[in-house]
């Protein structure tokens, strides 16, 4: 940070530092941001504002520890400063300690109940507690507020989703693209977008949004749009297994050039658009096939496998930039090691799925698990699938790879964290997505020592 002369008084000194940190923070320059504050508290440290300001900066940062303190010191010069409240709440929520989490949105709302901002946050802690009900309730109070905020519809829509309320929770979930989020990454076509009116003789581009669970999960309803034609456009990995998807005419890469259509539509919003329930959720499986000769290829390979086959995923992907899917990763993902007590099962071979930075825990896994670790061969998902075709389960946190097995209708076992994605829904172990997978969720935030344990437990009641 360049060093500017300050004004001579002591409250336009600090009003300086105080506005210069902020005015960083909206940039997210948050290591300059709390330096103007701590040059700010060396002038005078009895300012709750800088205090609560600094607190923010540090939760950005992930300095959490510090962040709690810094808000808790603007708590204890100014006992009702209720955004002080609300970001402590923030903290706290990262930190895992919901009912604290939960106390401290709750002050934050009784100093002032206006605030549509407290409403969401605290329906957000009743989400990760596994109370959606209390939650859209929280979601609702902060609409009447501010009718018109599009990420609290968002957020609504998730809630509602998650408790199989389909047909509010995807209109709801629409309004994600009015998002300040949205803003900066949505896709402008010069083209409408199809909302689920008669096309019988249009063209369709039906374009994958968000992760690649995401378009495994929701490819197959382009099948179901009642179009003359339809493009399907995914992320390169997918091209090559998406190929092999009934109904589009053309699988493309995203980024080739698109050919002709009438209208567009992302794959999210087909849910919406085609008014999709719980009770009209396409599950026919397989829907997504492996190439057969790359099936034989595997099988050789597997060949001296003893046992059964068992495939492990145990971590999702991070993001340089995302701090919030990274947060959420951290919650989704564990360690092969934590994996360790499925070494007491005989009669199993397990084989890594996993890629990126976190496959190289295969090289060195838990003592006594021997792990086979193909990831150097895994060029795309048509090569994934071809492997799990030669499996007899996969075991897998929330990432891409239940979505491959489901789609091939492969049996699958999902270790979900207890915040559970609003796909999965609440109180069940099966999915109506997938009718090959089964749950098992986390009874409270961080335990995977009593997920890890019902899964042992269940391989061994497997058939060998």
């Amino acid at each position: 940070m360049s060093v500017e002369k300050a004004p001579d008084t002591t409250i336009e000194t600090l009003r300086y530092w105080n506005e210069r940190g902020r005015a960083l923070v909206r940039c997210g320059r948050h290591e300059e941001a709390l330096e103007c504050y701590d040059r700010a508290l060396t002038v005078r440290c009895d300012f709750p504002q800088i205090w609560a300001n600094r607190g923010n900066a540090l939760r950005y940062l992930d300095r959490l520890n510090e962040a709690e303190e810094s808000l808790r010191q603007a708590l204890r010069l100014k006992p009702h400063f209720a955004n002080a409240y609300n970001n402590l709440g923030s903290v706290l929520l990262d930190l895992n300690r919901l009912e604290e989490a939960d106390s401290s949105f709750r002050a934050a709302i009784h100093l002032e109940p206006g605030n549509p901002g407290f409403h969401k946050n605290l329906a957000s802690v009743c989400m990760r507690a596994g109370r959606a009900a209390e939650a859209h309730g929280h979601y609702r109070a902060a609409l009447c507020l501010n009718p018109d905020d599009a990420e609290i519809h968002e957020d609504l829509g998730m809630a509602l989703l998650l408790s199989g309320n389909f047909r509010e929770g995807w209109a709801e979930y629409e309004w994600r693209w009015r998002t300040r989020r949205a803003a900066a990454e949505v896709r402008r076509f010069p083209l409408p977008a199809w909302c689920g009116e008669t096309i019988s003789d249009k063209t369709v581009l039906v374009h994958a949004e968000q992760g690649l669970g995401d378009t495994l999960q929701f490819c197959r309803l382009a099948s179901h749009v009642p179009a003359r034609d339809i493009i399907l456009e995914v992320q390169p990995p997918l091209v090559r297994l998406l190929s092999t998807l009934s109904g589009p005419r053309m699988v493309i890469a995203r980024g080739e050039r698109l050919p002709p259509h009438d209208l567009h539509c992302s794959l999210m919003s087909l849910p919406y658009a085609l008014g999709t329930t719980l009770d009209t959720i396409p599950a026919e499986i397989p829907y997504l096939r492996a190439d057969p000769r790359d099936v034989e290829h595997w099988r050789r390979r597997l060949a001296d496998l003893p046992g059964l086959r068992v495939g492990l995923c145990w971590a999702g992907g991070r993001s340089p930039t995302n701090r919030e899917q990274n947060r959420i990763d951290d919650r989704r993902s564990l360690h092969l090691t934590v994996l360790a007590p499925l070494v007491a099962v005989e009669g199993i071979s397990f084989v890594s799925l996993q890629t990126g930075e976190p496959a190289a825990q295969a090289t060195h896994p838990p003592a006594g698990m021997n792990v086979r670790d193909f990831a150097s061969a895994l060029h795309d998902f048509a090569d994934t699938a071809a492997l799990v075709e030669c499996l007899d389960l996969v075991i897998s946190v929330d990432t891409a790879t239940p979505h491959l097995a489901g789609a091939l209708g492969k049996p699958v076992w999902l270790m979900s964290r207890a915040d559970t994605c609003f796909r999965w829904l609440q109180d069940r172990d099966d999915s109506p997505w997938y009718p090959t997978m089964r749950l098992f969720r986390q009874p409270a935030p961080g335990d995977w020592d009593s997920v890890t344990s019902r899964v042992r437990d269940a391989l061994r009641h497997l058939p060998a």
